[in-house]
């Protein structure tokens, strides 16, 4: 029988129930200075001897009684008996309290002659001028850096006692294989407890990660109460959904209590929370996206408030380039791509699909939106919480439009001059409206011939109400991508994976459609969209659909055989003010440089003959000073 949810509770009864049901371990552990780094200090640490011990020359001279060279002046310079010849660094003999720079004394046979008074302790280090015995190096709390580190090995400091907590991981699930391991279909590669380790040994935690337990009650009982036994929280991966082969729930209960099991968050629905032998037990879903959310949201702040590091967190407002919706009464956490354009920062949404990792990887931030909170229209201003360092949002490029693989080369040549482009599928209306609002650096559009262009009656309204240029990337065919060749008697009768509606892949397939007489409504998945043209690709490549429209690089990306009906020019189209900002002039120069076009060659599926042309809608050729190297 399928298992359903408890009732969800809020996600801010969930994290103070997580806090409030279990006492701080309170433990600590002495180790190396040398594997400090990150950890937390439990207990004040002092100086065990004052630095320098001794009184030290702090220049390369003569080591002096200041009281004999009283009266030294040009017009009557002192010569000294009584001195000792230091360097810098060696110990300042006790009968003496003055350097004298060598540069400002005159040898007189074996004597030295000054002609200024040496003041009392001068270009002395005094014995504790860095520290003195017994002084506060570092407090209780502080979050050890790796300077930290240099200054306690000086300080004679070998070992430190910092805030330990121990977290038991377990990975369950008869699907999963190791890491090194191809999967089989079926399979998948056990990564969200590699990640929690990662994450939570980040803080300063003490990770044991153990071996995969496959789908067995008696086996998973085992390992919950090894972990428990061992640990001071235990974080179980996947098996927390309402499957008829998810095991966790009815582990905890029974061997321990079950607190709660099912959040109103998104992604990260299924997370439960136990409690066994008195430790936490967080419950991980199995999907990534949802482990993640999962993972930062509950299990970082629970470590937080036990004292260890607290996890990086930078905000920065940033207004949305689109509409982002969400359901009344679930938190949600969406990633998030920012960038700067003039003097805003603009943040572009990425997919929530649980599955789909590549959207944090793609992203650096994300946002939360609030459970009672319908979502945000565009250009309303929100806090993204950054998952990069906050320079490189200065250095990100945001890109809304068609995406084609070709913009993966070109990334490739940005990121060596660290620029950062972040792309967003979008079709072509929504890619003219970013520009419009000036939410997006540049939109990649493919694009009829320009005469042609200036016949359209849908996008030329748009495009002329903005002064626009078109960088020219490549000329790339679209067509049809499909496993087995298609036939044109044979149209009607596959199943088809379409493109979202305003895109330019859907526009070819009606335009393709309508040339053959053939009416939407006889296609078979018509109406089934697929968000991107990667998207469509890899819908048929998993034989979901028969075949589908996108650019041959797509295919040729994927595998797939490859049927051409016209060719598009993909072009990057931007105000012109852009051309004002220099990372848009770098990024222009490597779209005409030879390295790019080269790239571009060597795949076989571009024509470059027109890259790098940049030109206006007027057909005005654009010339650009180049870059200086």
């Amino acid at each position: 029988m399928v298992k359903r949810y408890l009732s969800l509770i809020s996600f801010d009864e969930a994290l103070h129930l997580l806090k409030s049901s279990f006492n701080n371990p309170g433990k600590t552990e002495t180790i190396p200075v040398t594997r400090a780094l990150g950890r937390v200090i439990a207990n004040p640490v002092y100086a065990r001897y004052a630095v320098p011990e001794v009184n030290l020359a702090a220049m390369d001279g003569i080591a002096v009684k200041s009281r004999d060279t009283f009266g030294a002046t040009d017009q009557c310079p002192v010569t000294l008996d009584n001195f000792a010849r230091v360097n810098t660094g060696n110990i300042l003999p006790p009968q003496f309290d003055a350097v004298i720079m060598i540069e400002d004394t005159w040898e007189a046979g074996d004597r030295f002659q000054i002609r200024k008074a040496a003041a009392q302790w001068q270009h002395v280090r005094p014995a504790g001028d860095d520290i003195r015995e017994g002084r506060l190096v570092l407090p209780k709390g502080h979050v050890i850096r790796a300077f930290d580190i240099g200054a306690l090995a000086t300080y004679g400091i070998a070992d430190v006692e910092v805030t330990s907590v121990r977290v038991g991981i377990i990975p369950t699930g008869s699907e999963l294989v190791p890491l090194g391991t191809r999967p089989q279909p079926g399979q998948v590669v056990e990564s969200n407890t590699i990640m929690a380790q990662v994450l939570l040994e980040s803080m300063g935690a003490v990770c044991e990660r153990l071996p995969i337990i496959r789908d067995d009650p008696a086996l998973i009982q085992d390992a919950l109460r090894e972990a428990a036994e061992n640990n001071d929280l235990v974080i179980i991966s996947a098996g927390s959904s309402a499957g008829t082969r998810d095991f966790t729930a009815g582990s905890i209960s029974a061997i321990g209590e079950l607190i709660f099991h099912g959040v109103a968050v998104k992604p990260g629905k299924p997370m439960m929370l136990g409690k066994i032998k008195d430790s936490p037990v967080i419950g991980l879903p199995g999907y990534p996206l949802a482990a993640q959310t999962v993972l930062r949201e509950f299990a970082v702040p629970l470590l937080e408030h036990w004292g260890l590091a607290p996890f990086p967190k930078y905000v920065v407002r940033a207004q949305l380039a689109t509409p982002l919706a969400s359901d009344l009464g679930f938190d949600e956490f969406v990633p998030v791509s920012v960038g700067r354009i003039k003097e805003k920062y603009w943040g572009i949404s990425r997919s929530r699909g649980a599955v789909v990792q590549m959207s944090t990887v793609r992203s650096n931030g994300y946002t939360h939106i609030p459970g009672l909170v319908e979502g945000y229209d565009a250009e309303q201003e929100l806090d993204v919480f950054l998952t990069t360092d906050p320079a490189n949002i200065e250095r990100t490029l945001l890109f809304s439009g068609a995406i084609d693989p070709v913009l993966e080369e070109l990334g490739n040549l940005a990121h060596n001059q660290g620029l950062f482009i972040h792309t967003a599928s979008a079709g072509n209306t929504s890619a003219i409206l970013s520009l419009k609002r000036n939410s997006c650096h540049a939109a990649p559009m493919s694009l009829p011939p320009f005469s042609t262009l200036q016949e359209s009656r849908i996008l030329m309204p748009y495009l002329k109400s903005m002064d626009l240029i078109f960088v020219n990337i490549a000329t790339q065919k679209q067509g049809i991508v499909s496993v087995k060749e298609i036939k044109t008697d044979t149209i009607n009768s596959i199943c088809w994976v379409n493109s979202r509606k305003d895109t330019p892949a859907r526009h070819l397939f009606d335009t393709f459609l309508l040339s053959h007489q053939i009416e939407p409504s006889r296609i078979r998945g018509y109406d089934n969209e697929a968000a991107t043209p990667g998207a469509v690709a890899a819908a048929v490549l998993a034989g979901q659909a028969d075949a589908g429209i996108c650019s041959q690089g797509l295919a040729e990306k994927h595998g797939l055989m490859f049927t051409p009906v016209t060719a598009e020019q993909y072009e990057l189209v931007m105000r012109r003010e852009m051309l004002d900002d220099p990372r848009i002039v770098t990024l222009i120069s490597l779209v005409k440089s030879p390295a790019f076009k080269m790239d571009l060659d060597r795949n076989g599926f571009y024509n470059t003959s027109l890259t790098g042309r940049i030109r206006s809608l007027s057909c005005e050729n654009i010339e650009i000073p180049p870059t200086p190297d």
